[in-house]
């Protein structure tokens, strides 16, 4: 089984904006549980940007230009990766670094491409580690009206995961966030609690999606998105807590752990 694995920026940075070596280590961790029991894993990792504001602490905080965003991500990203490298070495293994634009998906060589990079370092042992390159790329960075064309692409790492999955033939997509899954009300309502399945992705699911959490440029509204991506493609998609004890691997036991959107039996069969 290949599975995409995707951490927010909630998730992978702490409240002072610097990576979680800890929150790294437990990821980490699950993944070599998982790849000791057969299974290949790809982790799509967000949070450069913001450790990189956290690491330069430029005046005035975080910058709203593109141009600052890139050069902040370009620090965050090298310190981000030195995590995983040493987390990853700490379990026994190797990490390697995928960078992708929306043009890795937009036009077919690119993608191809892209594809059989991701599949050679699976075949050599290697756990690939996507983001979206944003010192180069400004479609997580721009707001969709100064750039509409590439929002459409993806534009956050969740649809960034939910691409990839599709175009590496993945078999499930486990999005890790600071929730425990979608709620069938506020959460902070009292009697809320987590939808455990979904089999298709109407309007009253779509109001139930809320905005995201000031650190990241995804939301519930945009895991939504991913999903609906996912589902169309007959796969299966999990939102599940990242804090959450060994979460990967209870996901990959099957059990019934944040919300799993799971096709119907005549898409998974397209």
């Amino acid at each position: 089984m290949i599975i995409v694995a995707k951490i927010g920026t909630s998730s992978v940075t702490g409240t002072d904006g610097l990576v979680d070596v800890s929150a790294v280590r437990k990821l980490c961790g699950e993944v070599a549980v998982l790849r000791r029991a057969g299974h290949d894993v790809v982790i799509v990792t967000s949070g450069a940007v913001t450790a990189g504001v956290a690491t330069l602490r430029p005046a005035g905080g975080r910058p709203a230009d593109a141009i600052s965003l890139q050069a902040l991500s370009a620090i965050g990203q090298h310190r981000l990766m030195r995590v995983y490298d040493d987390a990853l070495a700490a379990v026994g293994l190797l990490g390697g670094q995928v960078l992708l634009a929306p043009t890795d998906f937009g036009e077919r060589r690119q993608y191809l491409h892209a594809r059989a990079t991701i599949g050679r370092l699976l075949a050599y042992g290697v756990v690939p580690i996507v983001n979206e390159n944003d010192t180069v790329s400004t479609a997580e960075l721009d707001r969709p009206a100064e750039n509409p064309r590439a929002e459409k692409i993806f534009g956050d790492n969740d649809k960034l995961s939910a691409l990839l999955m599709k175009h590496i033939n993945a078999d499930l997509l486990v999005l890790l966030s600071d929730v425990d899954g979608l709620f069938d009300r506020a959460p902070q309502e009292a009697g809320a609690q987590v939808i455990s399945r979904i089999e298709e992705i109407d309007e009253r699911i779509l109001a139930l999606a809320d905005g995201g959490n000031g650190r990241g440029r995804g939301g519930m509204a945009s895991k939504l998105e991913s999903a609906r991506i996912v589902l169309r493609a007959g796969k299966q998609v999990v939102i599940a807590n990242g804090r959450t004890p060994h979460v990967l691997e209870r996901i990959i036991a099957g059990e019934p752990l944040g919300t799993r959107f799971a096709p119907t039996l005549e898409e998974a069969a397209r």
